[in-house]
């Protein structure tokens, strides 16, 4: 059952978007308001979906998760702790786990535009997004690879304003180039990528995480950082001028360092990021260390957002087997992000 709730109080909410409503976002925000207890608690949360979805999906799971319906996301504060908030966001047509449908997509989108909104007039702390499903998004005429750069779209931001950066316990990476083919990356790696990637990084770190002196790792592109020249001379020829660029900008970087290299224990204590050049060898480490709970977070926006850093898994959708230990990470940094945001702090940029 649905019910309704008019007041308000609390500490402001984040908005968590309903994701593709054939994936496991709905499986996921179910799940973790079921657990939040036994979790050690959670930051209270607004999800921006269909309620009807929801309630029919807890009743197909077995779940008792009341849906408590808000007008306004400031309401979701005193209704966290006796049900599910949800700014209702109807679907255009029913949503069926693991079979997606175009005519769904322009409902996702808006719900992103919502939360983007919240968040900007101060009414939710910050957003976690679900993932979408970037090929049926595209059928239905969303015209951007994903949510970074439709975030940064939004926000009036150019794409290199904005970095995407995964974090897990242990590391944070952020790739200059990401969705690209491999063959494509040396001719998209540039001076001026890999020093807009450094810059924006450097700022977040210190803004949204507290690390009054970042220090910045740096990823070589090719085998033993090219072995001067003789294995690829992106590292001489753009790499090293990166470098020497965000040095003069007073930021702690280091030398290109060979990927084989920079991501064992005593490696990954010297430094708070890395700088990969490409998607996999930011990835693959990360992964590696915590497959379940990595989490998606776009730097450089006006507000804080971060991302379960998963798919939409429609083979789980519906099953209540879906993983939610990288939507709480999400969730988590969201709210300390948020919290760090908020403070006063006289060295933020």
């Amino acid at each position: 059952m649905t019910h309704p709730s008019t007041g308000s109080s609390g500490p402001r909410p984040l908005a968590l978007t309903m994701g593709e409503p054939a994936g496991i976002g709905g499986d996921l925000a179910l799940r973790v308001w079921r657990d939040r207890d036994t979790l050690g608690g959670l930051p209270p949360f607004v999800v921006l979906d269909d309620a009807r979805r929801l309630t029919a999906l807890a009743a197909t799971l077995g779940w008792a998760v009341p849906i408590v319906r808000v007008e306004r996301a400031e309401q979701a504060g005193e209704a966290f702790s006796h049900g599910l908030p949800v700014l209702h966001r109807p679907l255009a047509v029913p949503a069926h786990p693991g079979r997606p449908d175009r005519a769904n997509g322009p409902p996702v989108r808006a719900a992103i535009d919502d939360a983007v909104a919240l968040v900007r007039q101060g009414q939710v702390a910050g957003m976690v997004t679900n993932p979408i499903n970037k090929d049926v998004m595209q059928g239905a005429g969303f015209g951007f690879p994903g949510h970074t750069e439709y975030l940064a779209h939004l926000a009036g931001h150019a794409p290199d304003a904005v970095a995407m950066m995964l974090v897990c316990p242990g590391l944070r990476v952020v790739p200059v180039t990401i969705h690209v083919a491999l063959a494509d990356v040396p001719r998209l790696l540039t001076v001026d990528a890999i020093v807009a990637a450094g810059r924006v990084t450097a700022r977040a770190l210190r803004k949204d995480l507290g690390i009054a002196t970042p220090r910045l790792a740096v990823a070589a592109l090719n085998p033993h950082a090219g072995e001067s020249g003789r294995m690829g001379d992106e590292e001489e020829r753009i790499i090293c001028p990166a470098v020497e660029h965000l040095r003069a900008e007073g930021l702690c970087v280091t030398d290109p360092r060979p990927a084989d290299t920079l991501f064992h224990p005593a490696a990954r204590a010297t430094y708070d990021a890395v700088l990969c050049m490409y998607h996999d060898q930011a990835l693959i480490p990360l992964k590696t260390i915590d497959f379940a709970g990595g989490v998606n977070v776009t730097l450089g926006l006006p507000f804080v957002r971060t991302s379960p850093d998963h798919g939409t898994a429609f083979d789980l959708a519906g099953t209540g087997r879906a993983d939610p230990t990288s939507l709480v990470a999400a969730l988590r940094l969201a709210a300390h992000m948020s919290t760090m945001r908020a403070s006063p702090w006289e060295d933020r940029p």
